[in-house]
């Protein structure tokens, strides 16, 4: 028995041995097989995972770029600011939310229910985030105070906030940026990949503390550019001030001031009211955030007249001497009657356009043929974009129409029957005062003026001109217009706005010119829609602010005063006298 107890037991001890001899050779045989596969099949992978834990690419933070008038005043900024931010699973990790009183002090420095946010943060960890944002756009004093806190996962990030110094008075040009600094608007917009820039990268290699230990490649950032804007914010101010003053005297629903460089095409000022503030997104609405000047089109009314005075004088079915017949203060043009305010008999042109004499503009446009008449329209600019490259900008409305019946054209010479933006009217003044020739208008300052084409005889265009002196003059619809020391040309219009079946008894009140008739520097144009009251007609309502912009425009660019008639300089005497509205 022994001797067979003892031949199991080595039987036993036997079959131990290969199995755990068998075990062993296959753990090492695994290991290398696993060592010749890293090592010689697919090295690729514990080398990825020792470059995550030493390798970094870090950004070089690149803040955006200003938008400056063209003096160079600042008109959008960036400050600096930080943004909370959490690694839920770092606070899961580490009982992050144990820290009540911690909690607490952060949801009142970033103005947050305290439920709320740590409601935010349990689920974030439920869902296994690694990131989510707890607060933006935080001042600097509170993002060190969150650092104190000293709350595991929970980290400050510094990034810009954008601010704008002149609030509404330049908001609609301008425009905003969103949270992530993106422009959404204006020409943070329209520029906004200039103004943004590109963030440089580093790739570093860092030790097991973190530290940099060497630099193994390195992009350079390109620096966010300065965007130049032709606007000068002297005059953009003024604009606005006295367009905001006018439409709250008239209760008018809405007003907007566009001023040209007549020499480069460069746009001066551009306002509107009502206007909004960006730095305040909640006075943002969809009434006030409308850059009307270039988006909103009305018939321009008798705003429109010198433009057919003009082509009648380049066809020569007129001369600038002639005498057109207006009696008896209407005509019947196919069983319709167009109307005069009363019968002013023998006009001549510089009568018509300061009587602003529907008859007798009718009567010119009907003396041409139909191609040259609508061609003059074309080379206005009506019915195309003037480049000026704001955002939004509407060509207005030209029909191209096959037949064109007598009356169709009538109402075409008192502004009826199309459509245009303010800024298309500024810019067909300017080719007036520019002697026939048109520039594309610039948002952006130029390095040199914009040759531009010619669209209009310099003669005719001059002519035209000094026609429109007369309005501001004595006897005029514009004499309210009238600037002290400085010749002014203009032309007032006061349209109906148009109601379901035919016109109603709202009014754009307007009036557009150019200063100094010397040596023409700006055209302007100031259109007040909807004014209530006793007083709706342009030379009354639109005039007045035409007046006061220009006389502060002009001491602003240092333009000499004009040699003035003396019945003329008594005239803007007084209307400087006038109260401001």
């Amino acid at each position: 028995m022994n001797k067979r107890n003892a031949k199991q037991k080595k039987q036993i001890s036997n079959w131990r041995f290969y199995t755990v001899f068998a075990a062993v050779a296959l753990v090492f045989t695994g290991l290398a097989f696993r060592a010749a596969y890293i090592q010689v099949i697919d090295p690729e992978m514990l080398r990825e995972q020792g470059d995550r834990r030493t390798h970094r690419f870090l950004a070089n933070q690149v803040h955006r770029g200003m938008i400056k008038d063209r003096n160079g005043l600042e008109l959008a900024i960036s400050a600096p600011v930080n943004t909370v931010w959490a690694d839920p699973k770092v606070i899961g990790q580490h009982q992050g939310l144990e820290k009540t009183r911690q909690w607490r002090a952060l949801s009142e420095v970033l103005n947050k229910p305290h439920d709320k946010l740590l409601a935010k943060v349990e689920t974030a960890i439920e869902k296994q985030r690694r990131f989510i944002y707890l607060g933006r756009h935080i001042p600097p004093s509170m993002a060190e105070y969150v650092e104190q806190l000293d709350i595991p996962g929970v980290y400050t990030r510094a990034e810009s906030k954008r601010y704008y110094p002149y609030g509404e008075v330049s908001a609609h040009l301008v425009g905003f940026t969103n949270v992530d600094d993106d422009g959404i608007e204006g020409i943070e917009k329209q520029f906004n990949e200039a103004l943004t820039g590109e963030a440089g990268k580093r790739h570093v290699l860092k030790d097991a503390r973190g530290r940099v230990i060497k630099v193994l490649d390195e992009e350079e950032s390109k620096p966010a550019k300065d965007v130049y804007l032709s606007i000068d914010q002297g005059i953009q101010a003024l604009a606005y001030q006295e367009l905001k003053k006018a439409v709250k005297y008239h209760g008018a629903d809405s007003g907007s001031l566009v001023m040209i460089d007549v020499t480069s095409g460069e746009i001066l000022a551009l306002v509107n009211s009502p206007s909004f503030n960006p730095n305040n997104r909640s006075t943002l609405t969809s009434r006030n955030s409308r850059n009307r000047a270039v988006t909103d089109n009305f018939e321009p009314g008798s705003s429109i007249k010198p433009l057919v005075v003009l082509s009648a004088l380049e066809f020569g079915s007129i001369a600038a001497t002639d005498m057109v017949d207006t009696a008896p203060g209407w005509m019947q043009i196919g069983g319709r009657r167009v109307r005069d305010s009363k019968n002013y008999g023998e006009m001549d042109l510089v009568s018509i356009l300061q009587k602003s004499s529907n008859v007798g503009v009718t009567k010119l446009a009907l003396s041409m043929p139909v191609e040259h008449y609508l061609d003059a329209y074309y080379n206005a600019g009506f019915g195309s974009d003037t480049g000026s490259m704001i955002l939004g900008e509407s060509a207005g409305v030209f029909y191209d129409r096959r037949r064109w019946s007598d009356f169709e054209l009538a109402t075409l010479s008192f502004g009826y029957g199309l459509s245009v933006t303010p800024l298309q009217i500024a810019h067909f003044y300017a080719t007036i005062a520019a002697g026939g020739i048109q520039r594309p208008l610039s948002i952006l300052k130029l390095d040199k003026p914009n040759e531009g084409e010619r669209r209009f005889s310099a003669t005719a265009s001059n002519q035209v001109l000094k026609m429109m002196e007369k309005v501001t003059q004595e006897g005029g619809t514009g004499i309210k217009a009238a600037v002290k020391g400085f010749r002014i040309a203009g032309k007032t219009g006061t349209s109906r706005k148009a109601v379901a079946g035919g016109y109603g008894h709202d009014y754009y009140a307007t009036f557009a010119g150019v200063a100094p008739m010397s040596s023409p520097k700006i055209a302007t144009v100031v259109v007040i829609n909807d004014p209530k009251g006793d007083e709706y007609h342009g030379g009354d309502v639109a005039a007045p602010v035409f007046s006061k912009v220009v006389s502060g425009a002009l001491r602003i660019l240092n333009q000499n005063p004009d040699q003035l008639p003396e019945k003329t300089l008594e005239i803007a005497q007084h209307q400087e006298g006038t109260p401001s509205v």
